[in-house]
């Protein structure tokens, strides 16, 4: 009996030390596996929206400059990216057979114009002729018969028009030569333009064959250094932004890969209405005017592109991570919001209906729903649980998207992910 009672005794002690560690331990357990939240501040500030895309920078215009005469090229002046003003003989084709030609149709010329001459005065000695005639037979008719009479006139009438014929050569001549001379004159090879020469097509020594076709010898870039063209290509889906920008001025930045860490400035200065189809994708091509003062944008270089579509000033921010973010478990978000969780809200995957029904919406009803994309939720910590508070959004940028309404305030703190 006295055993019974100290074993009894004793299951008394250690139930009322179980008892009493029993809330303490609870209480230690559920503090030590309470899950901690990882949260981020709403903030005030500017949105800027931008669209990116990739280019080519280009000349604003290239002038292909040609040879009109063939031959060997005995002196070349310029070599790629050398500067030239307009008349600049950027090269030489050798003029030995055009220097000839010339002379030829000079001693033509001198031929017809000396053949002139002597036929003039065959035409005056048949003048005088005449003229004496004349007046021998107004004398006395009988001094000449109609026959000679017949042949002075005649022999006048005759010369007067070799004269023609001899007026008519001369201009023939002359045009020999002047096409003689044009062509001695294009065996020098001038700039059109003042630029820079962007491309040598020939070397020193080659021979130039242009009777088919003009030979390209240079390609020249004027006013290079004023300003070039970047050509991108922007996708369907966003040149509505980017006809905005246009009418609203807003600037493009851009950087090269040959200066990875400067900036470049640009404005949009034309969008072509013609479009790409590329494997099924329609872009745009989208013209960019910049400045290139310093000749670091060269053409060929491929440009990363960012459009300046649209922006805000002061407005409440949320973190882009706080959008992204949604609880895994129902049992962690309180009773009232529990809906979103396990409903149609958040299922990543659409039901074949759901499909279905998203096929064959009007166009009305496809502008709805995209509106409705911007009714999101973000969640903040309420007690133990989760508290889903609906905004509307509105600009977007790498970091942060605009509340354009919402039960939150600059300073709310919203849950972004659990802390490990």
């Amino acid at each position: 009996m006295r055993i019974l009672f100290k074993l009894l005794i004793v299951l008394v002690l250690l139930g009322a030390v179980v008892a009493l560690g029993y809330q303490p331990a609870r209480n230690y357990w559920r503090e030590r596996n309470k899950i901690t939240w990882d949260t981020a501040a709403i903030e005030s500030g500017d949105i800027t929206r931008f669209v990116n895309s990739t280019g080519t920078v280009q000349p604003v215009l290239s002038v292909s400059v040609g040879s009109f005469v063939s031959g060997p090229i005995v002196e070349l002046n310029v070599d790629f990216n050398d500067e030239v003003k307009q008349g600049d003989v950027l090269a030489r084709v050798d003029p030995r057979l055009f220097k000839a030609g010339v002379d030829r149709d000079n001693a033509t010329l001198s031929t017809r114009e000396a053949e002139l001459e002597r036929i003039e005065a065959q035409l005056q000695q048949s003048l005088n002729n005449y003229l004496r005639g004349k007046r021998l037979r107004d004398k006395n008719k009988d001094f000449l018969s109609d026959r000679e009479m017949d042949a002075l006139v005649f022999e006048v009438k005759s010369l007067q028009a070799q004269r023609k014929l001899a007026k008519a050569a001369i201009l023939q001549a002359k045009a020999s030569l002047e096409t003689s001379q044009a062509n001695l004159k294009y065996c020098e090879v001038t700039s059109p333009v003042d630029g820079v020469v962007i491309n040598r097509l020939i070397s020193p020594g080659q021979t130039l064959a242009a009777q088919f076709q003009t030979p390209e010898l240079f390609v020249v870039a004027p006013d290079l250094r004023q300003k070039v063209h970047v050509f991108a290509s922007v996708d369907e889906a966003d040149i509505g932004l980017i006809q905005a920008a246009k009418d609203a001025g807003k600037p493009v930045d851009f950087t090269v890969d040959a200066h990875p860490d400067e900036v470049f400035d640009g404005e949009i200065e034309q969008i072509h209405l013609s479009s790409v189809a590329t494997q099924n994708v329609v872009t745009y091509p989208v013209v960019i005017a910049a400045s290139n003062p310093d000749l670091k944008l060269l053409p060929g270089m491929t440009a990363s592109i960012s459009f300046e579509v649209d922006s805000t000033d002061d407005v409440p921010k949320i973190p882009n991570a706080a959008l992204r973010f949604f609880p895994d478990n129902v049992k962690l978000v309180r009773e009232a919001d529990r809906q979103l969780i396990d409903g149609s809200t958040w299922r990543s995957k659409k039901t074949e209906a759901e499909k279905d029904e998203v096929a064959n919406q009007t166009a009305s009803e496809s502008a709805e729903a995209q509106r409705k994309k911007n009714q999101r939720h973000v969640w903040v910590v309420d007690g133990e649980l989760l508290r889903a508070v609906e905004v509307t959004t509105g600009l977007m940028e790498n970091k942060f998207t605009e509340m354009v309404s919402g039960d939150l305030k600059v300073g709310d703190r919203l849950v972004i992910g659990k802390k490990d």
